[in-house]
């Protein structure tokens, strides 16, 4: 919350209020049972679940009807202390209490709520209205009366903050994935969709590792009492942190980046930093291969190196890596490193559109739910 929000909580006046004089408790002459409800069901069914507002699945007889004189209720979850705004009609399953507010106001009711909530110790599964009922809550009044402006305004400026937050988080992460990626947007090319649309077309061959790139290089071992911290990534197997395990500044060989890892178990990582290896590594040089091709060339030599048939009882050394044949795509006889570079490219643009597409639907349900 901002320093402008908490200012106005400490200027306004405030009053005490009882459950009653805010909600009328409403009889529940059915409550439905876990298994009459459906996905396909024309009425929400709510129950003291936390998830998705309460909202369990549907049932096609409503109990509550929400229309112009009742406009809405909250359903208070008794195991869990959530509160829902219900504006379509509905039916309950067992745990919760269903309230007909005398405001009709999202906005004041969400403000309410916080408050509420605040006030209810949380006793696990145990049923809490018995708590929640008797609770007096201190809220915004203006003169003798409810301060709905100051409420409703201060509710719409927090959403709107979230909002903002949520924004900048998404303008954030995209420039991150785009220069970590090298690219300066996530619209595909049209070579590269006339790429992904005919991927099944191009033509593959196979391809030895060492007559690609030469002898594959082992590390060496240097034990973790002897390592000094230092800014060098040191590489051991193993998946955890891409199986760097220290930073070191000891006197090692030095890796260059653009190059490729395979470890102990045959698991394969592009590494785009220089970094040191210990004896259960084995580098493959493709530094003279251009950045993109090179994550393409690990992903086949993950491919063809991860099979299972490593182990601690059988590691993967530099003379299986240097034996090891690897299917890529071909033209004139040689790998295809063009074509790879634009997969690749294509693949890192669309990764970035899906985690645009995630946070613009998480903007847009946190300012749907501001509206509901």
């Amino acid at each position: 919350m901002n320093a402008s929000l908490n200012e106005k909580l400490k200027t306004v006046k405030w009053g005490e209020y009882r459950i009653d004089q805010l909600f009328v408790s409403m009889p529940i002459k059915r409550k439905i049972k876990c298994e009459d409800v459906t996905e396909k069901g024309i009425y929400p069914a709510y129950s003291s679940d936390s998830e998705n507002n309460g909202i369990v699945g549907y049932y096609n007889t409503p109990e509550f009807i929400c229309d112009s004189k009742n406009p809405l209720y909250v359903i208070f979850g008794d195991h869990t202390r959530t509160m829902s705004i219900a504006r379509n009609s509905f039916s309950v399953l067992d745990n919760v209490k269903v309230l007909r507010p005398y405001l009709d106001n999202t906005n004041v009711l969400l403000f309410i709520f916080s408050v509420w909530k605040k006030q209810i110790p949380n006793h696990g599964y145990k049923r809490h209205w018995g708590i929640a009922k008797e609770c007096l809550l201190n809220l915004p009044v203006k003169g003798e009366k409810l301060d709905l402006d100051f409420m409703e305004s201060f509710i719409a400026e927090l959403e709107a903050e979230r909002v903002a937050e949520l924004e900048a988080e998404r303008a954030a992460e995209l420039e991150a994935y785009l220069t970590v990626s090298g690219l300066n947007n996530y619209e595909l090319s049209s070579e590269e969709e006339n790429a992904i649309k005919n991927y099944h077309s191009l033509k593959w061959d196979t391809y030895n590792l060492e007559k690609l790139f030469g002898k594959s290089t082992r590390g060496k071992r240097l034990k973790g009492n002897d390592r000094i911290t230092g800014t060098l990534p040191f590489v051991t197997a193993g998946e955890a942190s891409e199986g760097i395990s220290a930073y070191i500044s000891n006197n090692v060989e030095v890796f260059e980046k653009n190059t490729t890892t395979i470890d102990m178990f045959g698991s394969a990582k592009y590494r785009n930093y220089r970094y040191g290896a210990d004896d259960h590594v084995a580098v493959v040089h493709t530094e003279a291969v251009p950045m993109k091709a090179s994550v393409f060339l690990t992903s086949a030599i993950h491919k063809a190196a991860h099979t299972g048939k490593f182990d601690y009882g059988h590691n993967f050394y530099a003379k299986d890596a240097d034996a090891l044949e690897i299917m890529l795509p071909t033209k004139g006889g040689k790998p295809d490193y063009d074509t790879m570079e634009i997969l690749i490219s294509a693949i890192q643009k669309l990764v970035i559109n899906d985690v645009v597409i995630y946070a613009d639907r998480k903007i847009k349900k946190t300012k749907e739910a501001a509206k509901q």
